[in-house]
């Protein structure tokens, strides 16, 4: 199995800046975390973006789609902010022929109390079992695009 890592930015990819707290977007923390992890299969990575999802046009929801489509690899792996997360999954739901889980995290990946390795061991996992198909990976669950928002209040993801 090939997987194929497209980044976004995101709260997963985060870092503190400067001593006032400001966060940046950094390098992409998932290959990262699936070397130390000992990962056996393949995998390439591309970094589409450097956004927080906040910032995401309709421009950049194309070149995302754009990518999944163009990508000769069968098992996609997103790494996004959580803010619009579900709209992205939403645009890429009837893409056919392909296993697509966008995932991402509350707390940066380079913070200790961070759910972001959590978050890709649980789409990595998922990658290789689900039927083609758009899902996302949060808060120890999988939901099919279109079934899934973010509760900001309780900081997770859930059913709709």
């Amino acid at each position: 199995m090939h997987i194929q890592l497209f980044t976004t930015g995101g709260t997963f990819d985060k870092f503190y800046f400067d001593a006032l707290s400001e966060f940046r977007i950094g390098e992409p923390m998932a290959p990262e975390i699936l070397r130390e992890a000992g990962v056996t299969f393949e995998f390439s990575v591309e970094s589409l973006l450097k956004k927080d999802s906040l910032e995401l046009s309709d421009e950049d929801r194309a070149l995302i789609r754009a990518r999944v489509l163009a990508c000769p690899h069968r098992h996609i792996l997103i790494t996004h902010g959580t803010d619009t997360m579900t709209r992205t999954a939403e645009v890429l739901q009837d893409i056919a022929g392909k296993v697509v889980v966008l995932t991402g995290a509350m707390q940066p990946a380079r913070m200790r109390a961070s759910d972001a390795p959590f978050n890709l061991g649980v789409a990595v996992g998922a990658l290789q079992c689900l039927a083609d198909g758009v899902y996302i990976a949060m808060s120890g669950q999988l939901f099919a695009a279109g079934q899934v928002q973010k509760n900001r209040a309780a900081g997770r993801f859930e059913a709709r």
